[in-house]
């Protein structure tokens, strides 16, 4: 069975790499174009892993990651930001507001799956 990955990404054209890169690792995917979004999605249907860009309309990453975070229904769910920012200063926002961990933009495919497999490793997922 597949794992199914909810991957939050507002910018086209590195939603549509990312998904494809995903596929690749035989995960199923499905898209969030926002933040509010996200945050319904994550509620309303199954993920075993959540990629979420940080800066995202309507609701961004760290408020989304929070009321995730907040919800008994999905406390539990792994999530793996990804940022434009630097990683150090935002590494730490990311870790208080729930997510697993977090990549700086841009990465390599080889990047994204490791930081993927340790996300869902210190999960207990894999």
């Amino acid at each position: 069975m597949k794992r199914r990955v909810l991957l939050a990404e507002d910018n086209s054209v590195l939603n549509e790499i990312m998904q494809i890169e995903l596929k690749a690792l035989n995960y199923d995917v499905i898209v969030a174009k926002n933040g509010r979004e996200a945050l319904e999605m994550a509620t309303s249907k199954s993920a075993d892993l959540i990629i979420m860009d940080l800066m995202m309309p309507e609701l961004d990453g760290f408020q989304a990651a929070s009321e995730i975070r907040s919800n008994p229904k999905t406390q539990a769910t792994p999530m793996l930001a990804i940022t434009g920012f630097s990683v150090p200063e935002a590494r730490e926002r990311c870790l208080a507001c729930g997510f697993d961990d977090c990549i700086a933009k841009p990465f390599t495919f080889p990047e994204l799956k490791g930081a993927i497999e340790k996300t869902l490793k210190e999960r207990s997922i894999y």
